[in-house]
Protein backbone atom coordinates (compact mmCIF):
# COMPACT_ATOMS: atom_id res chain seq x y z
CA UNK A 1 0.00 0.00 0.00
CA UNK A 2 1.49 3.43 -0.90
CA UNK A 3 1.53 6.47 1.31
CA UNK A 4 -1.54 8.19 0.32
CA UNK A 5 -3.82 4.78 0.44
CA UNK A 6 -2.20 4.79 4.30
CA UNK A 7 -3.19 8.11 4.53
CA UNK A 8 -7.27 7.47 3.60
CA UNK A 9 -6.87 3.96 5.73
CA UNK A 10 -5.85 6.24 8.57
CA UNK A 11 -8.15 9.04 8.07
CA UNK A 12 -11.33 6.74 7.50
CA UNK A 13 -10.62 4.97 10.76
CA UNK A 14 -9.97 8.16 12.60
CA UNK A 15 -13.46 9.75 11.26
CA UNK A 16 -15.16 5.61 12.21
CA UNK A 17 -13.44 6.35 15.71
CA UNK A 18 -14.94 10.25 15.93
CA UNK A 19 -18.37 8.89 15.00
CA UNK A 20 -18.38 6.10 17.28
CA UNK A 21 -17.76 8.27 20.47
CA UNK A 22 -20.05 11.24 19.43
CA UNK A 23 -22.36 8.20 18.77
CA UNK A 24 -21.80 7.07 22.56
CA UNK A 25 -22.16 10.51 24.29
CA UNK A 26 -25.63 11.09 22.71
CA UNK A 27 -26.41 7.94 23.82
CA UNK A 28 -25.49 8.60 27.13
CA UNK A 29 -26.87 11.67 27.00
CA UNK A 30 -30.32 10.37 26.06
CA UNK A 31 -29.45 7.69 28.84
CA UNK A 32 -29.50 10.39 31.48
CA UNK A 33 -32.63 12.38 30.17
CA UNK A 34 -34.36 9.14 30.60
CA UNK A 35 -33.57 8.50 34.10
CA UNK A 36 -34.22 12.37 34.81
CA UNK A 37 -37.83 12.53 33.04
CA UNK A 38 -38.33 9.06 35.13
CA UNK A 39 -37.10 10.25 38.53
CA UNK A 40 -39.47 13.10 37.73
CA UNK A 41 -42.75 11.04 36.94
CA UNK A 42 -42.09 9.32 39.92
CA UNK A 43 -41.83 12.13 41.77
CA UNK A 44 -44.92 13.47 40.53
CA UNK A 45 -46.49 9.73 40.80
CA UNK A 46 -45.76 9.94 44.66
CA UNK A 47 -47.82 13.44 44.84
CA UNK A 48 -50.23 12.68 43.25
CA UNK A 49 -51.11 9.46 45.57
CA UNK A 50 -51.00 11.53 48.35
CA UNK A 51 -53.48 14.10 46.54
CA UNK A 52 -55.73 11.17 46.04
CA UNK A 53 -55.14 10.06 50.05
CA UNK A 54 -56.42 13.41 50.82
CA UNK A 55 -59.17 13.55 48.39
CA UNK A 56 -60.43 10.45 49.75
CA UNK A 57 -60.03 10.80 53.20
CA UNK A 58 -62.18 14.21 52.95
CA UNK A 59 -64.97 12.26 50.87
CA UNK A 60 -64.94 9.60 53.28
CA UNK A 61 -65.29 12.76 56.04
CA UNK A 62 -68.19 14.23 54.40
CA UNK A 63 -69.90 11.26 53.60
CA UNK A 64 -70.99 10.79 56.87
CA UNK A 65 -72.97 13.95 56.40
CA UNK A 66 -75.23 12.81 54.10
CA UNK A 67 -77.98 10.37 53.25
CA UNK A 68 -77.51 6.40 53.69
CA UNK A 69 -77.45 5.93 50.14
CA UNK A 70 -75.75 8.56 49.14
CA UNK A 71 -72.82 8.18 51.84
CA UNK A 72 -72.46 4.93 50.29
CA UNK A 73 -72.00 5.79 47.06
CA UNK A 74 -69.72 9.26 48.33
CA UNK A 75 -67.60 6.38 50.28
CA UNK A 76 -67.38 3.86 47.51
CA UNK A 77 -65.89 6.30 45.53
CA UNK A 78 -63.32 7.49 48.12
CA UNK A 79 -62.40 3.47 48.42
CA UNK A 80 -61.72 3.58 44.73
CA UNK A 81 -59.61 6.91 45.25
CA UNK A 82 -57.63 5.18 47.80
CA UNK A 83 -57.18 2.23 45.64
CA UNK A 84 -55.97 4.41 43.17
CA UNK A 85 -53.32 6.17 45.70
CA UNK A 86 -52.41 3.05 46.48
CA UNK A 87 -51.55 1.50 43.05
CA UNK A 88 -49.83 4.76 42.71
CA UNK A 89 -47.47 4.85 45.40
CA UNK A 90 -46.72 0.89 44.83
CA UNK A 91 -46.08 0.65 41.65
CA UNK A 92 -42.84 3.09 39.80
CA UNK A 93 -43.78 4.41 36.27
CA UNK A 94 -42.38 1.39 34.77
CA UNK A 95 -44.21 -1.15 36.05
CA UNK A 96 -47.33 1.23 35.13
CA UNK A 97 -46.40 1.42 31.47
CA UNK A 98 -46.46 -2.38 31.80
CA UNK A 99 -49.74 -2.08 33.26
CA UNK A 100 -51.05 0.17 30.70
CA UNK A 101 -49.49 -2.18 27.96
CA UNK A 102 -51.21 -5.08 29.41
CA UNK A 103 -54.98 -3.56 28.94
CA UNK A 104 -53.94 -2.10 25.61
CA UNK A 105 -53.37 -5.90 24.20
CA UNK A 106 -56.63 -7.29 26.37
CA UNK A 107 -59.18 -4.46 25.54
CA UNK A 108 -57.76 -3.21 22.10
CA UNK A 109 -61.39 -1.70 20.68
CA UNK A 110 -62.40 0.44 24.39
CA UNK A 111 -58.37 1.70 24.12
CA UNK A 112 -58.53 2.66 20.51
CA UNK A 113 -62.04 4.61 21.62
CA UNK A 114 -60.57 5.75 24.37
CA UNK A 115 -57.61 7.56 22.85
CA UNK A 116 -59.93 9.03 19.95
CA UNK A 117 -62.05 10.04 22.53
CA UNK A 118 -58.76 11.61 24.53
CA UNK A 119 -57.59 13.04 20.92
CA UNK A 120 -60.58 14.83 20.33
CA UNK A 121 -60.85 16.32 23.78
CA UNK A 122 -57.06 17.45 23.81
CA UNK A 123 -57.77 19.11 20.38
CA UNK A 124 -60.87 21.10 21.41
CA UNK A 125 -58.58 22.28 24.67
CA UNK A 126 -55.78 23.13 22.21
CA UNK A 127 -58.21 24.95 19.81
CA UNK A 128 -59.94 27.02 22.50
CA UNK A 129 -56.37 28.34 23.96
CA UNK A 130 -56.13 29.62 20.03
Amino acid sequence: MDAQGRDAANTETGIREQVTQRATQVKDKVADLGRKAGDKIDEQRVRTADTFDNTASALHEGGDRFASSTSNAVHATADKIQTAADYLREHDARAMMNDFEGLVRRYPGQALAAAAVVGFLAGRALRRGD
